[in-house]
């Protein structure tokens, strides 16, 4: 439908009318958020123009959603909050899912615009609202007129397709959003009139040149950040690592862009074999990744040096080329269209046998050096204890959830034992917040998850104090019927924090009896929530498992049970706590030597 086709004949129309048309015509069908009268010409237009209304029980779980289903839908992902203590809801959500980098348009309302921006002097429901947000934000602005009102929302949607993706925020008082008004033609604009529709394309010349370092170096590395999974260059990647037999590493947040059975994969989680890797690589290729701080920043030991290590990096934004180590070869460019162009070019001119050769046993000594680690890890997989070994959990799940089911992970170290005990058969089925680590969001991300993807299953691996941030939304999947399943890994702590204490507490104790009682910690413990029992009360499936073998059943009994579902895992905490490869995770906070 045109622009003008959804204005009715001589009808005038509220100022969220303006924001619900504009939103369709870039193909926006959902928005996240809870309802309020200083918006009700916004939402209540919503529908008129095929945009689905789908609502949670705090507001920032209404970003977490749009978050994740921007994420996994490759869509714009549109929430919105009302006047104060709405928009105060929302903070947290905004802070995380514009550090994850994901594409969310928030919407939010404002006192009328004769008390407002500034404050008169109490004003009910007020604070500013852009003033917060912006810092934590990648652009707010608040609309003083409605004659503006579409010229600022058009550089809204330009500022979200622009650059690395993040929170574009919108600020509407509640008269402009609320009162009629009589259509202005100008006002309204397709979007190829006012943003470019095509990808940030690479030249030749520099496709050119990254396929003649690529080729003339001994041992070639790609390293992966988000910028590929939202650029949905998957495949693209895929087929380049193998046409130029080099391992593929990834960031935390991009792990979910391989399937990480395939021969050049190498998984984040074998930590040891990946710093080999980039020690002896003499090229990298680095797509869409910051090289943040869980990358090491670049640096040494973790990576060779800058003078025997040639670094081609390709960033849809500038700010992010050479900024933590220099690059050979800067590329401003989407991802994709890169990708697509290099293989291109490298299938026209492939490499030698001899040196395909060469960099497939050197490949191949990484790949065994995976092997064992994994080996050693597994070792947990014949643990029978009751309550249950956290690493039987990730098993279960491996075992019972279909291949392209998506996994959404939440806690402190349930998110470690979920990254080492999971294997990503099928790319873009891992959701988390590795940036922020922010407790409690996968609980809403899982229901942004299941709505995109309707037709697949979703399932939410949490922590107990993550879930007690925002278990009030398993209603949320009631009620919008989204068959989430979660389960709830209960040790009844706060482990990673309890572990942290112990060791500076008494580290002797801790080595030899690995555990400290209640007395011992600083508010540590926590006490028991029944979440099967909670989900029950809210309308969903719940199940309780305490052994290994009891799992299985109760997950396929959630599966099939046809609604969301809540599964009570009790783990063993002792065990919980000693996740794997804590110390590592202490050293990636560190500053590097180099």
């Amino acid at each position: 439908m045109g622009v003008m086709a959804r204005l009715k004949r001589n009808k005038k129309i509220k100022g969220g009318e303006i924001i619900s048309i504009m939103l369709a015509e870039e193909g926006v069908e959902k928005v996240f958020g809870i309802i309020d009268g200083t918006y009700f010409g916004f939402y209540s237009t919503m529908a008129a123009h095929g945009i689905d209304l789908v609502t949670p029980r705090h507001e920032t779980s209404g970003v977490h959603m749009a978050g994740a289903y921007a994420r996994l839908s490759g869509k714009l992902g549109v929430c919105m909050a009302s006047n104060g203590p709405g928009v105060a809801n929302v903070l947290p959500g905004v802070a995380v899912e514009n550090a994850e980098g994901n594409r969310v348009l928030l919407v939010t309302s404002s006192r009328r615009t004769q008390i407002i921006y500034p404050d008169r002097g109490g004003t009910f429901q007020y604070f500013p609202q852009v003033d917060v947000i912006a810092p934590m934000a990648k652009w707010s602005c608040s609309v003083p007129s409605v004659d503006r009102l579409a010229e600022i929302m058009r550089r809204a949607l330009r500022l979200c397709f622009t650059g690395r993706p993040g929170v574009v925020h919108v600020d509407v008082p509640e008269d402009i959003m609320n009162s009629s008004h009589d259509p202005d033609p100008t006002w309204f604009r397709e979007p190829s009139r006012y943003r470019c529709l095509t990808p940030l394309q690479a030249t030749a010349e520099q496709v050119a040149e990254a396929a003649k370092m690529l080729s003339g170096a001994r041992y070639p590395l790609l390293h992966a950040g988000s910028g590929v999974l939202h650029a949905g260059a998957e495949e693209e990647v895929r087929r380049l690592a193998e046409l130029l037999e080099a391992p593929l590493s990834t960031s935390w947040a991009a792990r979910a862009c391989q399937d990480e059975r395939g021969p050049q994969a190498l998984p984040m989680i074998y930590i040891d074999a990946i710093a080999r890797a980039r020690n002896e690589a003499d090229a990298v290729l680095v797509l869409g990744s910051r090289l943040g701080e869980t990358d090491w920043w670049g640096k040494p030991p973790y990576w060779a040096p800058a003078d025997r290590q040639s670094l081609i990096q390709v960033d849809i934004d500038a700010e992010h080329l050479g900024n933590i180590r220099p690059a050979d070869l800067p590329i401003m460019a989407d991802v994709k269209d890169f990708c697509c162009k290099l293989v291109a070019l490298l299938e026209k001119r492939p490499e030698s046998a001899e040196r395909l050769s060469e960099r497939r046993r050197h490949l191949g000594e990484i790949k065994d050096a995976c092997r064992i680690r994994r080996e050693q890890l597994d070792e947990a997989l014949d643990d029978d204890g009751v309550p249950m070994h956290t690493a039987r959990v990730l098993q279960a799940c491996q075992d019972c959830f279909p291949q392209d089911a998506i996994m959404v992970v939440d806690g402190g170290n349930t998110a470690v034992w979920s990254n080492f005990y999971h294997e990503i058969r099928e790319p873009g089925t891992v959701v988390t917040t590795p940036k922020m680590g922010m407790l409690g969001a996968g609980v809403a991300q899982a229901l942004g998850a299941q709505v995109a993807h309707p037709d697949r299953r979703v399932y939410c691996v949490i922590g107990d104090g993550a879930m007690g941030f925002h278990m009030q939304e398993v209603e949320t999947a009631v009620r919008n019927h989204l068959p989430v399943i979660y389960l709830v890994l209960c040790d009844r702590q706060w482990g990673m924090v309890k572990m942290n204490q112990q060791f500076g507490l008494r580290p002797v104790k801790t080595l030899l009896l690995r555990s400290l009682g209640p007395e011992e910690t600083i508010n540590a413990d926590l006490g028991e929530i029944r979440f099967d029992l909670l989900g029950e009360a809210m309308g969903a499936h719940g199940e309780r498992a305490s052994a290994p073998g009891d799992l299985p059943g109760a997950i396929e009994r959630s599966l099939a049970a046809g609604r969301p579902a809540v599964i009570h895992v009790d783990v063993d905490p002792v065990k919980h706590m000693w996740a794997p490869n804590l110390k590592t995770f202490k050293d990636m906070h560190e500053e590097p030597a180099g």
